[in-house]
C-alpha cells in the first residue's frame, strides 16, 4: 500500500512545477504583447511567441493591440444657434505603443468615453444645427482630429469616428418635414413647368416647321403658276405675232357683231378701232371701184 504523504508531496510538487512552468513560459499571439517589469521597472514590450519571464522578479502586463471600438452613449450637445440635439457615436481606435498605454492611463476605456463625450459638446458648440445635420462627415474628421491629439500620448490611435444617429427636437424634426414637403412640392411644380414649357417649345417648333413647308410648297405652286402664265403668254404671243391688220379688224367686226345682239343701246368704241377698220374699209372701196373701172375700160 502506497504511502498517503508520499503521493501528497508528489502532487503539491507536480502542482509548485506546472506553476512555475507557466510563470516562466508565455506564449503570445501575433496581435499581444507583454508590457515586462523588472522589481517594477518597465523593460518594455515583449512578442509575439514564447517569452521566458522569472517568477517573482519580473511581471507582466498583456496587451491586445487590434483594432477596438468604444460605443460613447447618447449625448445633449447644444449648437451654435442654441438647438438641443442629440448625438451618438462610434471611436474606433488601435494601440500602437503598449508600454506607453500601460503605464500613461489607469482605464483607457473610461478616459477614451469621457473624453468623447467632452469633445464632442465642443465641436457641436461651434457649428449651427443645418451644418451638424448636413456635415455629419466632416464633424467626423475633426472629432477623430481631436481625439487622437490627446489619445497620442497614451500611446493609442484614433482610426475612426463615426456618428451613428443624430435626434433633434421634436419640433425641428416637424419643421425639417414641412420644409422637406416644400421642397419635394416645389421640385415637382418645376418638373411640371418644365415639361409644359418644352412640350410648349416643341409644338411652336412643329408648327414653325409645318408653316415653313406649306409657304415652301405655296412658293413652289406660285413658281409653277407663274411658269405656266408665263408659257401660255409666250405661246399667245407667238400666235399673236402672225396675225396680220386684216385679221385683227375681222375680229374686231366680230365682237361688234357680238355687242349688237346685246340689249344696249349705248357703244364706247376705242379710237384705235377706227384705225383698224380703215384697211377693211379701204379693201371695200377697191372692190366696189374695181367692176366700174372695167367696164368703162371696156367702153
Amino acid at each position: 500500500m502506497e504511502d498517503p504523504v508520499g503521493l501528497i508531496i508528489l502532487a503539491v510538487a507536480v502542482a509548485i512545477g506546472l506553476w512555475l512552468l507557466f510563470s516562466i513560459v508565455h506564449i503570445v499571439r501575433e496581435y499581444e504583447r507583454l508590457v515586462v517589469f523588472f522589481f517594477g521597472r518597465l523593460q518594455g514590450s515583449r512578442g509575439p511567441g514564447i517569452v521566458l519571464l522569472i517568477p517573482f522578479v519580473q511581471q507582466a502586463v498583456k496587451v491586445d493591440l487590434r483594432e477596438r471600438f468604444l460605443e460613447v452613449p447618447q449625448q445633449t450637445c447644444i449648437t451654435k444657434d442654441n438647438a438641443p440635439i442629440n448625438i451618438d457615436f462610434l471611436v474606433y481606435s488601435k494601440v500602437f505603443q503598449p508600454d506607453v498605454t500601460v503605464t500613461a492611463v489607469t482605464d483607457f476605456t473610461g478616459a477614451s468615453q469621457a473624453l468623447a463625450a467632452t469633445t464632442l459638446r465642443a465641436v457641436i458648440g461651434d457649428i449651427p444645427l443645418d451644418d451638424v445635420l448636413a456635415k455629419r462627415e466632416e464633424i467626423n474628421h475633426i472629432l477623430r482630429a481631436k481625439l487622437d491629439e490627446v489619445t497620442e500620448r497614451w500611446g493609442v490611435k484614433i482610426t475612426s469616428v463615426e456618428i451613428r444617429e443624430i435626434v433633434p427636437p421634436r419640433d425641428i424634426q416637424e419643421a425639417m418635414n414641412r420644409q422637406m414637403s416644400a421642397e419635394r412640392n416645389r421640385r415637382a411644380v418645376i418638373t411640371e413647368s418644365e415639361g409644359t414649357r418644352q412640350a410648349t417649345i416643341n409644338v411652336a417648333e412643329g408648327d414653325k416647321q409645318s408653316n415653313i413647308l406649306r409657304a415652301e410648297g405655296d412658293r413652289q405652286s406660285q413658281i409653277l403658276r407663274a411658269e405656266g402664265y408665263a408659257n401660255a403668254l409666250q405661246t399667245i404671243f407667238g400666235a399673236a405675232s402672225g396675225i396680220d391688220e386684216k385679221t385683227m379688224a375681222l375680229q374686231y367686226l366680230d365682237a361688234l357683231k357680238a355687242l349688237a345682239d346685246g340689249e344696249s343701246t349705248k357703244w364706247i368704241v376705242p379710237m384705235e378701232l377706227s384705225e383698224l377698220t380703215r384697211p377693211i374699209s379701204q379693201v371695200m372701196r377697191q372692190t366696189l371701184s374695181e367692176p366700174s373701172g372695167g367696164s368703162t375700160a371696156g367702153g
